[in-house]
């Protein structure tokens, strides 16, 4: 209620470290200060306002009240007693620390002050004393040096101040308190938007259950089970039955959470649903200012100058106005209000039902939603996480972190002219570094321990933090906060090592030192994150083997998994297997790329249509599309395109939009043989395996008849893969398995997906490597490839076209 002034990134933000040293610092300050001095004092107030009671409580850090162990009313204390009592004045004091240099602060920050005066209000309507002290200690985390801040209020005017506030907040309260009741009437009335698919009732009441006991369900849902409104539906049910307070919809992709903006706006036109869901776009992806002007402070942004004075009737505004708080919605109403676009939509958040998000505002230890999540209690959330078998690499990602030895000594080379004690520290870094580069003797060396370059680290920190938090300008400063970031991040990371990580270093390419904090099984951090809420649904479409997913993931003996059945007729999707062609690297080689190009050849010919081919890394792609374009490509008859090595979001629409009109696009990123479109050509993409093309596009009906998949998709052996495999081998596991084959055949399924995405879609997956024949990638196969044929060069027109040949305009 209290927000002013301005968005500004050049005021620096405590790091993880200094929240726990303001934690001893709050303790050093309430040791001290006397028996009287009563610390983390409770405090709660409530207010009935008729349809609803409006419950407050806090913690204040310490309160000084002599009679604060026999706590008295007025009367039961007597008239003698309440004048000795009034002539006394109860100190509430607010302890925060800091790294500022304290004697170039004025006041006290408001909205610290306003936090303290709703304790002093709550304590004084319990207490009935006549007025109080409200005390705001400051305290320099690095000299403990302290400075107060003391202000006194009467009764009269701290509870008549508190009550105004209550009545700012009253429209918010009684909104929410009013469209509770609203939702929770038409979610009960609210009916499966569709006619059920065979086995869908079973699942959705699957969810519901595993909701209601409190589990985590992993359910591999092929494509065509409906697995988003299945899984949205009954947690809305849940909801109306007060099971669930708040929905979060986690989606590693932009794509598949505009599949699930799409599952409730349907609900809300067929069946009436009153449900807010807000949509969370990443900043860089909503931000109005150009990319190379973009800063979040007064000067480069209008938006962020008075961002806090108008965001409240913005948000405001939009609530009462729209149920979907979606992108296009969030930049209209943030335009019309002159806010900041993105951190409208995390407010926005607050007041939503279901939430629309990345995986990261749930699972990074740096991005999550604080307003949620911060205190790290199970709330009564349910997270639908989409697309599961990418949380694992995403997983991973974002519990690891890396520093560069020599990212050290260009920084202090940088700052050492303006900020010597900073350089000073960078050197003492860049020492510690050099003593376990020397260590590192082979391709990678795992330590034991780092905690000599640690201790200099954190030295490090502490001394950038109070350099950031006294200067918001000043020569190197932005190098400086960017290399902080860094460096808070790994220290952040490395509280989490335990037995789930490896640490160790590699040279780069360039020779450069790395050390790296690598989270190998990521399922400890997940899990902690999973239980924010009461319920976790992990759902894809590729989700093989379970086990290994359930396992890595937070998955507990308790959970429960499901192998959803498709309503797909599996004779509709032809699998061949090329056994007389491999991808291996000792097999590589021009009469290997030349059997390729003729497996798509004479597959391409066996049915006229649309195909994509995906291949095991772009030079492979490279050479097979240049024996294809010389011997077997017709311009007469196919436009050829091939996925460039980088492509921007635009181009990638433009690759996509060939597979389903004849317009003619600028396809200057991509390399393709004839932008004249023909009706009736075949369109042929060569793409790469785990790419942006081989997930989460949809291409229906005749968009897409076909892939051909060049590979068993396993990653490339790297120290990192060889490190994952070690790591389970140690523990007993195929270490094999779980670097190269599991990830591997998830970019195959993944790819072998996009033929078939309606019940009326026919098409044909043909993999090529003899590897796919061996009983270990055999039992990766989901139910439905039970039908699969294996071909050869020789052979495989002939199949395709004799699966074409049964069905009906073939």
């Amino acid at each position: 209620m209290l927000r002013q002034g301005d968005i500004d990134n050049r005021i620096h933000q405590g790091s993880a470290d200094a929240m726990l040293e303001g934690g001893r610092i709050h303790r050093m300050i309430q040791k001290s200060m006397g028996p009287d001095y009563h610390p983390e004092v409770s405090l709660s107030f409530d207010k009935d306002f008729g349809e609803y009671h409006l419950f407050i409580e806090g913690r204040a850090d310490g309160i000084l009240d002599k009679y604060m162990d026999e706590p008295k009313t007025s009367l039961e204390l007597g008239q003698e007693s309440f004048l000795e009592k009034s002539s006394l004045r109860p100190m509430i004091d607010e302890i925060k620390g800091t790294y500022r240099d304290l004697s170039k602060m004025k006041e006290a920050d408001s909205v610290h002050l306003a936090q303290a005066k709703c304790y002093g209000a709550m304590y004084l309507l319990d207490r009935h004393y006549t007025d109080v002290d409200i005390r705001l200690t400051y305290c320099n985390m690095d000299t403990e040096e302290k400075r107060y801040f003391d202000t006194t209020y009467t009764y009269d005017e701290i509870v008549g101040w508190f009550y105004e506030l209550l009545e700012m907040y009253r429209k918010w309260a009684e909104f929410e308190c009013q469209w509770n009741v609203l939702r929770t009437k038409t979610i009960k009335s609210t009916n499966f938007p569709f006619e059920y698919r065979e086995g869908q009732k079973d699942l959705a009441a699957a969810v519901y259950r595993t909701i209601v006991h409190g589990r985590k369900l992993f359910l591999q849902a092929p494509t065509g089970t409906g697995k988003t409104i299945s899984t949205v539906f009954p947690t809305v049910k849940a909801m109306g039955e007060g099971k669930v307070s708040k929905i979060f919809y986690l989606t590693a992709k932009t794509i598949t959470g505009s599949v699930a903006q799409e599952a409730f706006g349907t609900m809300r036109k067929t069946q009436g649903l009153k449900l807010k869901t807000a949509n969370i776009t990443a900043r860089d992806k909503i931000c109005f200012i150009d990319e190379d002007k973009r800063n979040c402070n007064p000067v480069a942004c209008p938006y962020a100058k008075g961002h806090y004075d108008r965001i409240n009737d913005a948000v405001y505004d939009l609530l009462i106005s729209e149920d979907s708080f979606d992108r296009d919605k969030i930049t209209e109403y943030a335009k019309k209000h002159q806010v900041c676009p993105f951190e409208m939509s995390l407010d926005m958040s607050l007041f939503a039902d279901a939430i629309i998000c990345d995986y990261n505002y749930l699972f990074d230890p740096f991005v999550y939603l604080k307003r949620f999540f911060a205190d790290g209690k199970e709330k009564d959330y349910c997270f639908l996480v989409d697309e599961t078998h990418n949380l694992l690499d995403r997983g991973r990602d974002m519990y690891s972190a890396a520093l560069k030895k020599e990212s050290f000594l260009s920084l202090k080379n940088t700052v050492k002219e303006y900020h010597p004690r900073i350089a000073g520290h960078l050197d003492k870094c860049n020492k510690a570094l050099l003593e376990l580069k020397r260590q590192c003797t082979s391709e990678y060396k795992v330590y034991d321990s780092i905690e000599g370059f640690i201790t200099a680290l954190n030295r490090l920190s502490t001394i950038m933090s109070e350099y950031l938090e006294d200067h918001d300008e000043g020569p190197c400063r932005e190098e400086i906060l960017q290399f902080y970031f860094d460096v808070s991040r790994f220290l952040t990371i490395y509280d989490l090592v335990d037995d789930h990580y490896v640490t160790y270093g590699e040279f780069a390419e360039d020779g450069g030192f790395i050390l790296r904090l690598s989270c190998i099984d990521p399922s400890r951090n997940l899990a902690l994150c999973m239980d924010r809420g009461i319920s976790t649904i992990l759902f894809s479409a590729t989700l093989l083997p379970i086990q290994y997913y359930k396992s890595l993931l937070g998955g507990t003996k308790e959970d429960y998994e499901i192998y959803a059945k498709t309503v797909f007729d599996p004779k509709k999707l032809g699998i061949f297997i090329g056994t007389d062609v491999s991808s291996r690297y000792s097999q590589r080689s021009y009469d290997m790329y030349h059997k390729v190009a003729l497996y798509i050849d004479s597959v391409t010919r066996a049915k006229k249509g649309n195909y994509l081919v995906f291949f095991p890394s772009h030079q492979y792609l490279y050479e097979v599309y240049s024996i294809f374009e010389e011997e077997f490509y017709d311009p007469e008859d196919t436009e050829l395109l091939a996925q460039s090595s980088f492509m921007t979001e635009s181009a990638r629409e433009e690759f996509l939009s060939r597979f389903s009109t004849g317009n003619d696009l600028d396809l200057s990123s991509i390399i393709h043989m004839d932008l004249e479109v023909v009706e009736d050509k075949n369109v042929l993409g060569f793409c790469v395996m785990g790419g942006i093309f081989s997930e989460g596009i949809d291409l229906k009906n005749d968009s897409l008849i076909g892939v051909i998949i060049v590979g068993t998709g396993i990653p490339m052996v790297c120290n990192e893969r060889e490190i994952i495999r070690n790591f389970f081998e140690e523990k007993g596991l195929d270490g094999f398995d779980y670097a190269y084959r599991f990830p591997g055949m998830n970019k195959v399924l993944q790819a072998a997906g996009r033929v078939i995405r309606t019940v009326d879609d026919v098409g044909t997956a043909t993999l090529l490597d003899d590897r796919f024949m061996q009983g270990s990638y055999r039992a990766l196969f989901p139910r439905e490839w039970s039908g699969y044929r294996t071909v050869s060069t020789d052979s495989v027109k002939e199949a395709a076209s004799q699966f074409w040949s049964g069905f009906d305009g073939a």
